[in-house]
C-alpha cells in the first residue's frame, strides 16, 4: 500500500506537527547542506527568478537550475539557445548550486559535467535518471528509460564522477519505469557503488507521471541499501507538515520540495522552520502574493522582453493561487497575456483577494506534462 499524507482538511491551517527526530545537515562530499531542503530542478519553471524569489525568502539548503540537455549544451544542436538560457545567471549566482542534466552516453554527460565543475564552478553536479517525457525516454532512450538498465546507470555515474571530482555527483531517480519493473533497489546500488554523493527519489513510477500518490514506503526501503550515501525523498511534499510527516515516519535524510513551490516559494522557509522546531510562518496574504506575482514578471520581462517575458509568465501566473477560490478565472485570463499593462490589470483585478478559503492544491500534472517537463 502506497504511503500517502493526511488530507489537508485534517490538519489545521500551519498547525505543524513539532518534530521529534533530530534533523541533521547532509553532506555532499566536501558540501554541508543546512537544512537539508532541497529545490527540484524542474524544465521551464526553475529558472534565475525563480531561484532568486526563493532564495529571498531562505530555507533552501541547496537550489538547482532547470534541467539541461548535455547533448544540446555540447554539440549545439538540438536548442543550444535553451541550454544557455537554462544556465542564466549561474555564474554570479550565489552557492551553493546544482545543474541537473540528462543523456545516456556516459561520455558526452562526463565532457559536460566537466565544464559545469569547472567552467561554470557550480557546486553539485546532478544526473537525471527519472524524467518520464517520451522525447526524453522514448526518443533520446535517457532520464528514467535508463532505470530498465542499473548497470548502465552505473556506468555513466562512474564515469561523470571522476570527470567532475572534487565536485560532487548526484542522481535523481523514479521507483521504476512501471509497477511491474521497480528497479529502484537495483539502481540505488549501482549509484552508490559508481560514487555518488546522494541519491534523489521520487516515490513514482514513470508511467505515473505526476498522478495518483508518491510512495514513501518505497522511497524509505532505499534506506537500507544505501550505506555511504544520503537519501533524498521527493514527491507530494505540498506543506511543512508533510515534511515533518515525511522525516518523522521515514529515515530519509533530507527532503526535495518540487511543484508545490513554483507557486509558494516560501515554502522552503516554513519547512526549514519546522524542522528547527520554530514556529512556521504564515502565507503571505493574497495581496502580498499579487505583489510577488507581479516583481516576479517585472523580473522576467526584464531578461526576456516584454512579448516573450509575458508569454514565459503565463505558466508562471498559474501556479500562484492554488485551490483558492476565484484562481480558475485569474489563470484563465493570465494564460493568455500579452503585455505588461494586461498583466498587471489581470493581476490587479482578478487575482483572488483575501479573506478566500484555500484549499491545498500544487500544480496540477497537465499543466507539468505541458510545461515543466517541457524540454
Amino acid at each position: 500500500m502506497n504511503f500517502a499524507f493526511p488530507p489537508v482538511d485534517t490538519i489545521a491551517a500551519h498547525a505543524t506537527p513539532k518534530i521529534k527526530r533530530q534533523v541533521k545537515p547532509v553532506r555532499l562530499g566536501p558540501l554541508l547542506i543546512d537544512p537539508p531542503v532541497f529545490q527540484a530542478p524542474m524544465a521551464g519553471f526553475t529558472n534565475y527568478v525563480y531561484r532568486q524569489i526563493v532564495r529571498e525568502f531562505g530555507g533552501v539548503g541547496l537550489q538547482a537550475t532547470e534541467m539541461i540537455s548535455a547533448e544540446g549544451f555540447l554539440h549545439q544542436v538540438g536548442g543550444l539557445k535553451g541550454c544557455i538560457e537554462r544556465l542564466w545567471g549561474v555564474k554570479d549566482e550565489a552557492r551553493p548550486l546544482a545543474v541537473q542534466m540528462w543523456d545516456n552516453d556516459p561520455h558526452t554527460l562526463a565532457e559536460v559535467g566537466k565544464k559545469l565543475a569547472f567552467d561554470y564552478n557550480v557546486s553539485v553536479v546532478d544526473l537525471n535518471f527519472g524524467c518520464p517525457v517520451k522525447k526524453v525516454t522514448e526518443k533520446a532512450h535517457s532520464g528514467s528509460y535508463l532505470l530498465k538498465n542499473p548497470a548502465r546507470v552505473g556506468e555513466i555515474v562512474s564515469t561523470v564522477v571522476k570527470a567532475c571530482a572534487p565536485v560532487p555527483v548526484t542522481a535523481k531517480i523514479r521507483l521504476g519505469c512501471t509497477r511491474k519493473e521497480m528497479t529502484a533497489k537495483d539502481v540505488a546500488r549501482a549509484v552508490e557503488d559508481a560514487g555518488a554523493a546522494a541519491l534523489y527519489v521520487h516515490g513514482r513510477v514513470a508511467e505515473d507521471f505526476f498522478s495518483g500518490s508518491a510512495d514513501w514506503e518505497r522511497i524509505a526501503e532505499l534506506k537500507s541499501i544505501l550505506t555511504k550515501i544520503p537519501l533524498i525523498g521527493n514527491g507530494d511534499l505540498s506543506s511543512a507538515a508533510r515534511v515533518v510527516t515525511a522525516f518523522e515516519k521515514y529515515e530519509v535524510d533530507g527532503v526535495m520540495i518540487g511543484r508545490a513551490a513554483l507557486g509558494r516559494p516560501w515554502l522552503f522557509k516554513q519547512a526549514a522552520q519546522a524542522l528547527r522546531g520554530e514556529p512556521v510562518m504564515p502565507d503571505p496574504t493574497l495581496a502580498e502574493q499579487a505583489a510577488l506575482l507581479l516583481r516576479h514578471q517585472r523580473l522576467v520581462v526584464e531578461r526576456f522582453g516584454e512579448e516573450r517575458g509575458n508569454i514565459l509568465m503565463r505558466k508562471y501566473a498559474c501556479c500562484y493561487a492554488q485551490g483558492v477560490r476565484g484562481a480558475r478565472e485569474f489563470r484563465a485570463l493570465a494564460s493568455r497575456c500579452e503585455t505588461n499593462a494586461e498583466f498587471e490589470a489581470i493581476v490587479r483585478d482578478h487575482f483572488p483577494k483575501d479573506g478566500v478559503h484555500r484549499h491545498e492544491a500544487v500544480i496540477s500534472p497537465a499543466q507539468v506534462d505541458k510545461a515543466c517537463c517541457d524540454l
